[in-house]
């Protein structure tokens, strides 16, 4: 009866947030899970650190920093990671779940692929490298089992573990004496220095292109550190002596792609994959899927028939793997070579057989004459006795040269020299140019070097020189689409994306503009502003204040229209006025004599509904004349009646009625 062995950690729920589901994958020191995102209700994958490393700050910090890395980016062809942490004791992060193979599941299953194949897969993980080296990222364990191929044939780079910023040096490094990557795949500047920059990614993409063409990596032994020592001491070879249909043309792809000199490679993933397409051109090749392994990719290309055709040579096998597969190394520290340093186990070119060879204190053994050996025989014995003499002291002179002039040479002046003629130079004196974060300045052109270090003056043939490379002038320029928004929102903006530009703002009335937003700046957006420089931030407030019209006089509607139109509110009222025509506007407050009022203010416009009216007043029992000044004196006019006498009897209208200003007032004057 078979035994079904469980896995504790399925069904659990990290941070209340992911359930795991189903164990993917699991390798010597993580484990893959599919799991649910409780929160989203999306599937995702969870890479769960081993127990055993978990404890361990140095994997620790490992994991983290493939958190880091991957978030840094966002592109198609680079598997994402959404999140990072710890619970229940497991240390784990989220990614996105690809459901499909790896490229070594693909390569197991079919053995190799063709050129167009082999294009269509490369070409996506350059793709997703040149974004990690743009970003300033080196991934360092570029191989099969860290190449995705989902089932719809998107690929993806995955497992930035190993991946470091790349520093002020321009490179990464091991740390702690130790050296972890998979060895098929290493560079000799890895093995030997334990350094690597973006032309290390090259040389793992070489590599693995030879692999995808072979099907099979170019170096295999018995020990990691044979296979090592073959990538330190032998150039790859051409995957044509395997497979006599690759064109020359690709043979030279994977030649410049894996020398041993980092310099004489691409300078990252971006030139490769330029490299590629130019070939691709040249050969006319058409574009073909991503094949997947799935029995719909071409079904033909399944069998076992698409193995190597050229039977390669057996190799012992570490024991507990299969032959040639490759698999994640941890090695004591790098191999080095020519530097009077021990070459470490396995490593060694073997043993030798001494000749003649010279002891401490003792000359050259002389050959030996055995009685009954031929004259001939003792006479070339000797000649080779001489010769071998001859050969110790020419090897004595050349390494006394080279430890007292030879290993010497001169650093040439770099400075405002363009990087290619600066690295050409290096090369040509022996030195290895190392290429640092490039840095602006206001005197040396883009492209040229700014320092050199060490400078001028002699040097160890072999040792680096770090070049620090011109930017060209440091210049800032605003962005145009930030006029019309929110001025606090903008300067707050500025101000962060700027720390070395000041600003300032004024303000100005607009027409356009809403009260509190960005009229324009001051140097234009797009400017070229240098460090220290001010930007004036012209902000609205709001639209200028108008002078109010004279309208008296003017109907109500034509008045109201008019002012309108100067963005006035207007509101009515009603009076009367001796001066102005019933109907008309006889007066504007605040009136024109006022100054100027605030956009969008109230005006308020006075209608005449005619003369105005006074109460008629009693000038009954009035002599005549008292009667008339009365009347008279309220703006009223007499019409007198007399008879004999001189005393008003009576008046029509009456006292105390209302009638218009000027209104004519009877009056009876007769005896009192």
């Amino acid at each position: 009866m078979e035994t079904v062995v469980t896995d504790p950690v399925v069904g659990l729920v990290l941070e209340g947030r992911y359930r795991l589901e189903e164990r993917l994958a699991r390798g010597g020191m993580s484990t893959v899970y599919a799991a649910t995102d409780l929160r989203l209700h999306r599937t995702v994958a969870v890479k769960v650190m081993a127990e055993h490393l978990a404890h361990d700050p140095a994997f620790v910090d490992r994991f983290t920093r493939e958190a880091r890395a991957t978030a840094m980016l966002s592109h198609v062809n680079v598997v994402s990671v959404s999140d990072q942490g710890s619970d229940q004791g497991l240390v784990y992060l989220v990614m996105e779940l690809v459901r499909g193979r790896t490229l070594r599941d693909l390569l197991q299953a079919r053995g190799r692929l063709t050129v167009a194949e082999a294009f269509a897969v490369l070409e996506p993980v350059l793709a997703g490298l040149t974004a990690a080296h743009r970003a300033g990222i080196v991934h360092r364990d570029i191989k099969p089992e860290n190449v995705l191929i989902s089932t719809d044939g998107q690929v993806k780079v995955a497992d930035f573990g190993l991946a470091r910023a790349v520093a002020g040096t321009g490179q990464t490094s091991h740390t702690g004496g130790v050296l972890i990557g998979t060895v098929a795949y290493l560079s000799p500047e890895q093995l030997e220095r334990g350094r690597s920059d973006a032309r290390s990614d090259v040389y793992a993409a070489g590599v693995m292109l030879y692999e995808l063409l072979t099907g099979h990596p170019p170096y295999a032994g018995d020990t990691p550190l044979a296979v090592a020592y073959q990538h330190v001491h032998h150039d790859v070879p051409v995957p044509s002596v395997e497979v006599p249909t690759v064109p020359w043309q690709v043979d030279e792809l994977v030649t410049r792609t894996t020398r041993r000199d980092p310099a004489a490679r691409p300078l990252d993933a971006g030139a490769f994959l330029a490299e590629l397409a130019d070939l691709r051109a040249d050969l006319g090749l058409a574009r073909v899927p991503v094949p997947t392994g799935l029995p719909a990719d071409n079904p033909a290309t399944l069998r076992p028939t698409n193995r190597p055709t050229a039977p390669r040579p057996r190799q012992p096998s570490a024991p507990g793997r299969r032959s040639g597969e490759p698999h994640t190394e941890v090695l004591g520290g790098p191999v080095e070579r020519g530097r009077g340093t021990t070459v470490l186990p396995g490593m060694g070119a073997g043993p030798t057989t001494a000749v003649g060879s010279a002891r401490p204190g003792i000359g050259p053994r002389p050959p030996v004459v055995r009685p009954g050996v031929p004259p001939h025989i003792r006479r070339r014995r000797a000649q080779l006795g001489i010769a071998v003499v001859l050969l110790l002291a020419v090897t004595i002179g050349a390494i006394g040269w080279w430890l007292g002039v030879g290993r010497w040479t001169e650093v040439p002046d770099l400075l405002s020299k363009d990087q290619d003629t600066a690295v050409g130079l290096l090369q040509e004196a022996g030195l290895d140019p190392v290429l640092a974060e490039e840095q602006f300045s206001e005197t040396v052109p883009l492209g040229a070097v700014i320092t050199a270090d060490p400078a001028a003056g002699e040097a160890i043939r072999g040792s680096d020189v770090e070049l620090v490379v011109s930017k060209g002038p440091e210049r800032f320029a605003v962005d145009p689409a930030l006029a019309g928004q929110p001025a606090d929102a903008v300067l707050a903006q500025l101000q962060t994306q700027f720390p070395d530009l000041a600003f300032s703002t004024v303000e100005a009335y607009s027409d356009e503009v809403g009260e509190g937003d960005v009229i324009r700046f001051d140097p234009v957006p797009g400017t070229e502003l240098k460090r220290g420089d001010t930007v004036t931030v012209v902000v609205s407030s709001g639209r200028a204040p108008v002078a109010v019209p004279n309208v008296v006089g003017q109907s109500p509607d034509a008045a109201e229209s008019n002012l309108e139109q100067l963005g006035f509110t207007v509101e009515r009222a009603t009076g009367r006025s001796a001066d102005v025509a019933t109907g008309a506007v006889m007066a504007v407050s605040p009136g024109p004599g006022a100054g100027e009022q605030p956009y969008g203010s109230r005006v308020t416009i006075t209608v005449s509904e005619g003369l105005p009216q006074v109460a008629v007043p009693d000038v009954t029992g009035k002599n005549r004349e008292e009667a008339i000044a009365t009347l008279e004196e309220a703006g009223l006019e007499a019409e007198v009646t007399q008879f004999f006498g001189n005393q008003v009897l009576r008046q029509t209208p009456g006292a105390g009625e209302v009638v218009d200003l000027g209104s004519s007032v009877t009056i009876l004057v007769t005896f009192g």
